[in-house]
């Protein structure tokens, strides 16, 4: 290994469905989870960040119930959200609001559900949307990302 690389080790991928209200392929999620992680550890290569160290990062699909129960405890936001990401490689995604948000935006509930792992793994690679310059440089990545792993 060169000076000045991070050795970055691709981590173990795993999708859970722990709520039963909105179909969720897993195994299609798990093997696009796994292309979008390679191609997101791609960018960045000589910055360490919460990716670059897991040995796992865990995507669960939960109720808007209970993701509005994770926004209120740890962001003290109201209502549900989209995706919840944790330093530790949990991604929170809604199911029930990856649905909402899909007929509202014409997508198919296929493309949202994997727009939210890419949105996800971003934030555990370092990049934020709270400001309009920061949101952007996001979401050009997660559109090539989506396009690169096949969408």
């Amino acid at each position: 290994m060169r000076r000045g690389r991070i050795r970055m080790a691709m981590p173990k991928v795993a999708v859970r469905n722990l709520q039963w209200t909105v179909a969720v392929n897993v195994v299609d999620l798990e093997k696009f989870a796994a292309k979008a992680t390679r191609l997101c550890l791609q960018i960045h290569k000589n910055k360490s960040t919460d990716l670059t160290k897991l040995r796992e990062v865990f995507f669960l699909f939960i109720s808007d119930r209970r993701m509005a129960s994770l926004h209120r405890q740890f962001l003290r936001g109201v209502g549900p959200t989209d995706v919840m990401t944790f330093q530790h490689g949990e991604i929170f995604i809604s199911a029930q609001t990856a649905r909402r948000h899909a007929r509202r935006f014409g997508n198919s509930l296929a493309r949202e559900l994997r727009l939210y792992v890419v949105h996800g793994l971003l934030h555990l690679h370092g990049f934020d949307d709270r400001n309009e310059s920061e949101a952007q440089k996001m979401e050009v990545t997660q559109r090539r990302i989506l396009r690169r792993a096949g969408r």
